[in-house]
């Protein structure tokens, strides 16, 4: 990776944060940035919580699907979900710190596949695989 590289990632995620109202609202705070990968962070506020006392699975997917956003628009063209799955792996209380790292596995033409991690310190709560489709550019 060039420095050039590294700052256009930089500068197209500071344009995307300043519009994403959504994750600042829901208190994610934007990582490490970098050509196809990204991190984000969330606490988890009671606010999160559903009738089972644990984070429900929309935040949760919300940060990983914030990561993915990231990580699939560093390189200059506008990106958006074609799809994603998602496994739960762990419940997620109240005041848990989560981390999600997501990484580009594949990009070939208009369509990427990202893989995002959400971990609660070393325990890997949520896997997420994102599907990737450029905008054409008009």
């Amino acid at each position: 990776m060039c420095a050039d590289e590294q700052d256009r990632a930089q500068r197209q995620a500071d344009r995307m944060w300043a519009d994403d109202t959504a994750s600042r609202a829901l208190g994610i705070r934007l990582g490490d940035v970098g050509p196809g990968r990204a991190t984000a962070r969330l606490k988890v506020s009671a606010t999160m919580l559903n009738g089972h006392g644990t984070c429900h699975g929309g935040y949760l997917f919300l940060l990983a699907d914030t990561a993915f956003a990231f990580a699939c628009n560093t390189r200059g063209a506008a990106v958006v979900a074609a799809g994603a799955d998602v496994e739960f792996l762990a419940p997620v209380r109240e005041d848990d710190e989560l981390v999600a790292e997501a990484v580009e596995r594949v990009l070939r033409g208009r369509s990427g596949v990202y893989d995002v991690t959400v971990r609660r310190g070393d325990e890997v709560v949520l896997e997420f695989r994102g599907r990737s489709r450029s905008l054409p550019t008009t």
